[in-house]
């Protein structure tokens, strides 16, 4: 009888865990049916998106699939996180995203009217969003809860002087060049920037994970939170298991949201050109759905008295931005002769030159204070309002 019983004992244990997993997992299989889905019958829904009761839903339906998605594949960082430790877990976070935005971008430049400013809208955006709203939020928060915090200096200015180059040479450099009559660099301009934007974020990945490690880990003599004296905060959402299972995990759900960017491509593109929304709100639905998983999980880090994660998650979503999308994108439109427009506008340069320089007071010294949350905060909400309001 007991011998029976062992073997129906184990069968409902293993049913049960298989259960549990795809209740876990449930992001990835929604976003595997969306996936079938629109590469089948999908396609006859997209051919017709000028009726506005279609192009709607499925824009509401992609989005939402796609943002799940995003935050599933933020919990298996989460997890690799523990199992790897900083800065490595926050780097696969980093690059899982900007790897999101890229697609979106591509699809958009290849499919579609040429909407040669686009892919600079969204980087713009995701600049403004991260530089200012991001960590302004951090810092409220982090103030509210905490007082002042403290992070690695080291690192943060390691951060600032590559995105400060960076996104000169990117976005404010196209406007004073005089190879070509517009706000576009020259082939050999692009290939030249392109390769030094490489080598420069390649050069900051070596101090980063290797040379100069512990410039972006939490400040020495620090008083840890009580919380961390666990195992990690990621195991009270998730069950942590081996280095494989949530790194394939991580590349699957990913990999959905990937392969479902195209079709919302087409989705906005048609709504940029059809609908007479400002060309720039394209880049900051794409900015969005690719930030609110980091966004996320930075506010979650500053709360629990982790701002050096915090800062690993803001600064490092705007140096990939710039370091990993103007390369590909230059790359696109040498290719494909697509035109791309990377020089700001008047505001927008002013508006970029003010966050830089605003930042670079915020991260000079430790610690940090809510005064300098709010001053990013009014950045952004003055970021939102010229969009609407130029």
């Amino acid at each position: 009888m007991a011998a029976n019983t062992k073997p129906k004992t184990r069968l409902r244990t293993r049913r049960s865990s298989y259960a549990a997993l795809a209740r876990a997992e449930l992001a990835l299989l929604a976003g595997i049916a969306s996936t079938i889905i629109f590469s089948t019958i999908g396609k006859g829904w997209l051919a017709n998106l000028n009726q506005i009761h279609i192009g709607l839903p499925l824009f509401i339906w992609l989005f939402g699939v796609m943002v799940w998605c995003s935050f599933s594949v933020v919990r298996h960082a989460d997890a690799l996180a523990e199992l790897l430790g900083e800065p490595y877990g926050t780097l696969i976070l980093t690059l899982s995203v900007i790897s999101i935005e890229v697609t979106m971008i591509a699809g958009i430049m290849l499919g579609g009217d040429n909407n040669p400013t686009l892919p600079r809208d969204t980087m713009f955006a995701i600049l403004m969003i991260v530089l200012n709203g991001m960590v302004g939020l951090t810092l409220v928060i982090g103030a509210l809860r905490h007082g002042q915090q403290r992070y690695n200096l080291q690192g943060a200015t390691a951060f600032l002087a590559v995105i400060s180059t960076l996104a000169v040479l990117s976005l404010v450099i196209p406007d004073f060049t005089t190879s070509t009559p517009t706000s576009t660099f020259s082939p050999s301009q692009a290939i030249v920037f392109g390769t030094l934007t490489l080598l420069l974020y390649g050069a900051f990945l070596m101090i980063q994970t290797v040379r100069h490690r512990t410039f972006f880990l939490e400040p020495e003599g620090e008083p840890k939170p009580a919380e961390e004296l666990s195992v990690g905060h990621a195991e009270h959402r998730i069950k942590i298991r081996s280095i494989p299972f949530h790194a394939i995990l991580l590349f699957l759900t990913l990999l959905q949201v990937i392969l479902l960017s195209k079709s919302l491509s087409k989705i906005l593109n048609h709504g940029v050109e059809e609908l007479g929304v400002p060309i720039a709100l394209g880049g900051i639905i794409i900015a969005m759905m690719v930030l609110a998983p980091e966004a996320m999980a930075a506010i979650e880090a500053a709360a629990r008295n982790k701002l050096q994660r915090a800062v690993n998650l803001c600064l490092g979503s705007a140096l990939s931005t710039i370091g990993l999308t103007i390369p590909a994108v230059l790359a696109i439109s040498l290719y494909t002769g697509v035109t791309l427009e990377l020089g700001l506008d008047r505001v927008e340069l002013v508006l970029l030159m003010a966050t830089l320089f605003i930042s670079l007071i915020t991260f000079s010294g430790v610690p940090t204070n809510l005064l300098l949350g709010v001053v990013h905060l009014v950045l952004f909400l003055s970021y939102l309002t010229l969009v609407f309001a130029p």
